[in-house]
């Protein structure tokens, strides 16, 4: 039998209705009879009793001076409540199930707190289970250091559980179970034509993922591709098949994407550009500058680099200190605060002519100014004001026909 990975997030667990939906998907797989892996995230999203977030807060309640290690000890909690309460639940329905922490599952991270990087997964424990006819629930977001400590694997650490899982057990597919039916060409709550997308490369998903669609994380994408096994993004509240993310294997899926120059639009707010001239006699001004910003652990994105000086973005969140660290050296930056980041992708753009012009006519059209571009082989980003951000992904949804 082969195996399936099903991961489902903290709103596909967080009422009893929510659970009976996955209980019918697992009934479904088991009738197939395929061995069952199900990866769980936290129950609800921040404000409900066991969420991450929520827990987060507790902390930040309570004086947070809790250390790195004793707050992954507490991070923890939320996917343990969510397993054993699924477990409860399947076998209240004969169906024979048994909760695995991500160490008792062979996860096995180095000592990074917070933030921890998978080294090996061990499956002994799991094939076992699994050869027992066990429906197989582990505790996503988390895996222990070769001397036992708890560790979590930060934002979408649930993913990459799965994903992590799926290329440890060769498994045949991975189903990321979320509260939409699939991936769509934009933010639906922007922009009210966006549809699903019945197949998509890795690539292109990868790069929806790191600019803003948050439907699943573009880690657990990198190891889904490297380990060659498609995934299904999909409802966890119907039956439909959501999207296919894999590589384009057969010759009707590759006529799809040939045709399709480009597959969606997503957008990162809450963005500050900042512009910095070269100074008379600083002729390392790039270094220093890019250093400083390392230095004060400020993310940098978006950069243009010139012999007369770097135009890059960060986070609204690190503005006032980015440009503090900047007078500090000598400069004299400009900060554009509120700003956003559109990006236009796709993988048949690679070498078609004309996408760039199209972008800019969108734009033009509805008066929105483009501040700042680059582009890759997949992708062409673009820097508005956040005030035209809504405005500029339906413009370009519609100029690109993506509700077709």
């Amino acid at each position: 039998m082969g195996i399936l990975i099903q991961k489902f997030g903290g709103t596909s667990l967080s009422t009893d209705e929510a659970r009976e939906f996955v209980l019918g998907h697992i009934r479904r797989e088991r009738q197939r009879q395929v061995d069952l892996v199900v990866v769980v995230s936290a129950m609800g999203r921040k404000g409900e009793p066991y969420a991450t977030d929520t827990l987060l807060t507790l902390i930040r309640d309570h004086g947070d001076a809790l250390p790195p290690r004793e707050r992954d000890l507490l991070l923890g909690c939320g996917e343990i409540i969510a397993a054993s309460v699924l477990c409860s639940m399947l076998r209240s329905h004969s169906i024979p199930s048994i909760v695995l922490t991500g160490g008792k599952a062979g996860i096995v991270t180095d000592s990074q707190f917070g933030r921890a990087r998978i080294l090996e997964i061990r499956t002994e424990t799991i094939q076992k289970a699994l050869q027992e006819g066990q429906v197989v629930i582990v505790t996503g977001f988390q895996g222990v250091t070769e001397t036992g400590d708890l560790t979590t694997l930060g934002r979408g650490g649930s993913d990459t559980s799965a994903t992590a899982l799926g290329a440890a057990l060769h498994a045949e597919r991975i189903d990321i179970y979320t509260d939409v039916n699939g991936i769509l060409t934009a933010d639906p709550r922007i922009v009210k034509d966006a549809r699903p997308l019945s197949v998509v490369g890795y690539a292109e998903i990868c790069n929806m993922a790191r600019q803003g669609a948050k439907v699943i994380h573009p880690r657990a994408v990198e190891i889904a591709q490297q380990a060659r096994i498609p995934l299904r993004v999909r409802s966890t509240f119907s039956e439909d098949e959501g999207t296919l993310v894999t590589d384009i294997l057969d010759a009707e899926q590759s006529a799809i994407v040939r045709d399709r120059y480009v597959t969606g639009v997503a957008h990162v707010s809450g963005i500050t550009q900042i512009t910095v001239h070269a100074q008379d006699g600083h002729t390392d001004m790039q270094l220093q500058v890019f250093q400083a910003m390392a230095q004060h652990h400020i993310s940098v994105d978006f950069i243009n680099v010139n012999p007369g000086g770097a135009i890059y973005t960060v986070f609204d969140s690190d503005a006032d200190q980015a440009v503090s660290v900047l007078h500090n050296i000598g400069y004299f930056p400009i900060a554009v605060n509120g700003c956003a980041k559109i990006s236009v992708i796709g993988g048949g753009m690679n070498g078609v002519p004309g996408i760039m012009a199209r972008i800019v006519e969108a734009l033009t059209e509805e008066g929105i100014p483009i501040l700042q571009s680059a582009d890759s082989n997949t992708t062409i980003w673009v820097l508005v004001r956040e005030s035209f951000m809504a405005k500029a992904l339906q413009s370009l949804h519609a100029k690109f026909t993506l509700h077709e």
